[in-house]
């Protein structure tokens, strides 16, 4: 069980939630000066669709067990600025039956969407 989510407003985290183990991290100066810093390094752009960024994404989750791991909680290497409605489907995939990368064909047939190159 992850715990209830408790929303973070001070942490510049917008209307995002935040796990109880996360909000000390998320309001902390060393998160703030990070995600700041990494924004302004990507230009403030979404890096997925290139729409105004809103939210410092972390590709590996944070948890309970890699929160106090700087490598993790704060390498460049494991962020990513993403637009609100980016980063909500990211977090919506992981839980999602559907998929974006598949299509059904004019006879009902699931085919790439994208076909190979």
């Amino acid at each position: 069980m992850w715990g209830r989510y408790i929303p973070i407003y001070a942490a510049g985290v917008g209307d995002g939630m935040a796990r109880d183990f996360a909000i000390k991290f998320y309001n902390s100066k060393q998160w703030e000066k990070c995600r700041e810093a990494y924004k302004r390094s990507v230009f403030g752009l979404c890096e997925r669709c290139g729409k105004p960024g809103d939210e410092v994404h972390h590709k590996v989750y944070l948890t309970p067990n890699n929160i106090n791991d700087p490598a993790i909680a704060l390498s460049w290497d494991n962020l990513e600025l993403l637009c609100h409605e980016c980063h909500t489907r990211e977090h919506q995939s992981k839980h999602s039956a559907t998929r974006e990368d598949v299509m059904f064909d004019e006879q009902g047939n699931l085919i790439p969407k994208y076909p190979p190159q």
